[in-house]
C-alpha cells in the first residue's frame, strides 16, 4: 500500500483551475498527499532555435513563457499548500500541447488521480481546455477528476453520486469512494439506470428477453448491496435509486435534483460492447454535470 496518495493537477491560471483548486476539499483526500501542480505553457509546434544557420529569438521566447508557466503553477502551489499544510507540493511547467504534456507527466509520476479544470480562459480557452479534458480523460490510465468548484463550507456534509452497473469499473468507483475520508454527515447516493426495453412482437424472444431482465436486476441488486455495505462502512449515509431511465440522464438527472457535489463513475462497463457504452456514459456525463465528476480506473 502507498504511504501517500499522489495526485497530478493541470492549471493553467484561468477561473475554472482555480475553481479546480478549491474543489480539492470536496474530494475526500487524505492528509499525506504528494501533489504536483502542472502548468503547460500551448504550443503545438515547437518553434525552431535557428533558421536557415540564423539564430532565432524563439528559443528565448519559448523560454520567457515557460518560465511563466512556472511562476503561475509555483502560485497554485502556494494556494494548494495553505489549504493542505500537510501535502508535499511540488511546481513544474513545460511547453507544448497540453494534453500531450499532461499525459506524458502522468506517465513519469504514475499519479493516483489527474485533476483538470473543466474549461480554459476564454471562448477559445474553453473549446481548447474542453477537448484537454476530454483527451485526459480517455488516454489516462488512472483515475481522472474533472473538477468543477462551487461555495461550501470547510468540512460541510458533501453529496455523492455513485453510478453502479455491477461491473468492475463501477466496483473500483465505489472503492474509491469508501477509501476516502468525509466530513461527518456526508451522503453518497447510488444510481442504476435500468433501460426501458422496448416491445417485441415474437414471444420466444420476448420470454428470453424478459429472462434477462430478471437476471440482470438480480445481479445489479447484489451489486447494489455490496455498495451499499463498503459505503456505510466509510461512515457515509448511504441511499440506492433505480431508475428506468438512460444511464447518462439518471445519473445527470440526480445530480441536479439532489445537488450533489462530485459523480463517481467507472471508467469500463462489463464487455467489450458495454465498455463502449459505458465509456461514452463517462464522457457524456463529465462533459454535461453540474458538479466534478470522477471518472475512475482500476489500479
Amino acid at each position: 500500500m502507498k504511504d501517500k496518495m499522489k495526485i497530478l493537477i493541470a492549471y493553467d491560471g484561468s477561473e475554472c483551475a482555480d475553481a479546480a483548486l478549491a474543489d480539492l476539499k470536496l474530494a475526500g483526500l487524505p492528509r499525506k498527499v504528494e501533489a504536483h501542480v502542472l502548468s503547460v505553457y500551448a504550443e503545438w509546434i515547437i518553434a525552431p532555435g535557428s533558421y536557415g544557420m540564423v539564430e532565432t529569438d524563439f528559443t528565448r521566447y519559448l523560454g520567457e513563457n515557460e518560465m511563466e508557466s512556472l511562476a503561475m503553477a509555483r502560485r497554485a502551489r502556494e494556494t494548494v499548500k495553505a489549504a493542505f499544510p500537510d501535502w508535499d507540493v511540488h511546481a513544474d511547467a513545460t511547453i507544448g500541447s497540453p494534453a500531450k504534456a499532461i499525459l506524458q507527466k502522468a506517465d513519469e509520476l504514475k499519479p493516483d488521480v489527474i485533476v483538470v479544470g473543466s474549461h480554459g480562459r476564454s471562448v477559445l480557452g474553453r473549446l481548447f481546455l474542453g477537448s484537454v479534458s476530454q483527451k485526459v480523460l480517455h488516454a489516462a490510465h488512472c483515475t481522472v477528476r474533472i473538477a468543477r468548484g462551487h461555495e461550501l463550507q470547510l468540512a460541510a456534509p458533501i453529496r455523492l453520486i455513485v453510478g453502479v452497473d455491477g461491473s468492475k469499473g463501477a466496483e473500483a468507483a465505489v472503492n474509491a469512494v469508501a477509501a476516502r475520508h468525509w466530513p461527518k454527515g456526508s451522503e453518497a447516493r447510488i444510481i442504476n439506470g435500468f433501460p426501458v426495453l422496448p416491445q417485441i412482437g415474437s414471444q420466444l424472444t420476448a420470454s428470453a428477453i424478459n429472462q434477462w431482465v430478471i437476471e440482470e436486476k438480480a445481479r445489479v441488486e447484489n451489486a447494489l448491496e455490496k455498495a451499499v455495505g463498503k459505503l456505510k462502512g466509510a461512515g457515509l449515509a448511504v441511499s440506492t435509486t433505480i431508475k428506468e431511465n438512460d444511464a447518462r440522464q439518471a445519473l445527470l438527472g440526480e445530480a441536479v435534483a439532489w445537488k450533489a457535489d462530485c459523480i463517481f463513475v467507472g471508467a469500463q462497463g462489463l464487455n467489450a460492447v458495454e465498455r463502449f457504452l459505458l465509456g461514452s456514459i463517462s464522457s457524456f456525463v463529465a462533459t454535461h454535470a453540474p458538479c466534478s465528476v470522477e471518472v475512475v480506473r482500476e489500479e
